[in-house]
């Protein structure tokens, strides 16, 4: 979602309109489900996607039609057989899409997208609400536990509603879209070799902030990491400072050069609420490991929170590979939240 607004944002400032496309619901065998959006220009789509096939083709040809009339509204598609015949899919299905114009001349909009970026920054909880009243004109409005309501006036009641599965609301008779398009969620991987190397990459292209933690200067170096949020020089038998600020949205990967380093790590991090916590290595490592962690007085509950070996099964064996099957895992663990 933060490469959207970044888009957003370069359009809009190179004074040119835009149109973007949100999946506000649907069902049955569809291609993408409630918050897939993509922005389409003059020059056709410019970013995301709603899932391809004939119901992007279609949109892409309304969204177009958007930029003349510059006239946001909703529409429903129904897959009908044939339809789903051409789509390689089981079964039908409805998408309902809200084609919203946006404006370079809209100074509120801009604010508005000037606004969400700043707090992309930040790395706040972010909802965003969009009136979708069919005949309205498009308003959107942020909100962030710490700074409140920023954009259009909005319902305090849809505040209460706020949840991190996209949901419509509606209150006296305006219906509202809204949606978290940015979760104070980040990934601290403890370990700089060759798999958090490939790692880091694999998840910031699917939208996980990943901060390293090492105690080897060389392998704290930012350009080993392509996309990472931070890297961190750590003494691993002390992580008193990083423990504390891990949230229990964060997830924990545990990749370091060996077993006591990895029994170091596991020792504290237990000690946090954190999400996820994932440990590579053998089975005949982890289960060392665990003898030791039981001898400190942790017990099966406690250990139950950590996945061992990490990834989801696959004959991993190269880095990458390996990269792949943890961030499948970590997809899979996000997703709960949907």
């Amino acid at each position: 979602m933060k490469k959207l607004f970044e888009i957003l944002k370069n359009e809009l400032d190179a004074n040119r309109d835009v149109t973007m496309v949100t999946v506000t619901a649907s069902s049955g065998s569809t291609p993408r489900g409630a918050g897939a959006r993509m922005i389409v220009g003059d020059s056709g789509r410019l970013y995301g996607t709603i899932g391809g096939g004939a119901v992007e083709f279609e949109c892409q040809k309304r969204a177009a039609e958007v930029l003349k009339t510059k006239k946001s509204f909703n529409e429903n598609f129904i897959l009908k057989p044939n339809q789903v015949q051409d789509l390689g899919m089981i079964c039908g299905g409805d998408v309902r899409c809200y084609f919203q114009f946006i404006s370079a001349e809209d100074k509120a909009m801009c604010a508005i997208i000037d606004y969400a970026n700043k707090l992309f920054e930040q790395d706040v909880d972010t909802w965003l609400i969009t009136d979708i009243t069919e005949d309205s004109d498009a308003g959107m409005a942020l909100y962030s536990k710490n700074e409140g309501i920023f954009g259009i006036d909005i319902p305090e009641d849809i505040i209460y509603k706020l949840q991190s599965k996209p949901i419509k609301v509606t209150i006296e008779d305006r219906d509202y879209y809204v949606e978290q398009i940015n979760q104070n969620g980040k990934v601290y991987i403890f370990g700089g070799g060759h798999v958090a190397q490939q790692l880091v990459p694999t998840l910031t292209r699917i939208n996980f902030s990943c901060i390293v933690c090492e105690d080897r200067e060389d392998f704290t170096k930012k350009e080993l990491f392509e996309g990472v949020m931070d890297t961190r020089l750590v003494d691993m038998l002390n992580l008193d400072d990083i423990c504390a600020e891990i949230t229990s949205n964060d997830y924990i990967c545990v990749m370091t050069r060996g077993h006591k380093d990895d029994y170091e790590v596991q020792r504290q991090v237990l000690r946090t609420p954190a999400r996820y916590i994932g440990v590579i290595g053998s089975k005949r490592k982890i289960a060392g490991v665990r003898a030791k962690l039981i001898a400190d007085g942790y017990n099966d509950k406690d250990l139950d929170r950590i996945t061992a070996p990490i990834g989801i099964p696959l004959d991993a064996e190269t880095p990458a590979e390996i990269a792949i099957s943890v961030a499948g895992q970590l997809i899979n663990e996000r997703a709960k939240d949907r």
